[in-house]
């Protein structure tokens, strides 16, 4: 299994509530599919650099995980069409 992470900005207007059940999901689609989290870092509110569709803020969230590049693939696919994810982006990381 190679070693990944994603970094993902969630929509800053759902709840407390509505942004753990997003971390969740994520989280379990990882896990599913054969991956091992290592570590989630939330990072909370921040100002975005630029502005997407006159939103200023996002909730970062940092996972970094083990999994078969397969579980890249889905979690790349969820993420593109799921409408609280304002921007994702899937790294290999270096040994």
């Amino acid at each position: 299994m190679k070693k990944y992470e994603v970094m993902f900005i969630i929509a800053p207007s759902l709840e407390e509530e509505a942004i753990e059940a997003a971390i969740a999901k994520y989280s379990d689609i990882i896990t599913t599919n054969g991956g091992e989290i290592e570590k989630v870092e939330k990072w909370g509110k921040r100002r975005l650099a630029y502005d997407i569709d006159r939103i200023t803020e996002g909730y970062y969230v940092l996972t970094l995980f083990q999994s078969p590049s397969s579980v890249c693939q889905e979690l790349e696919r969820l993420l593109r069409i799921d409408e609280e994810i304002l921007r994702y982006l899937i790294v290999l990381r270096e040994e």
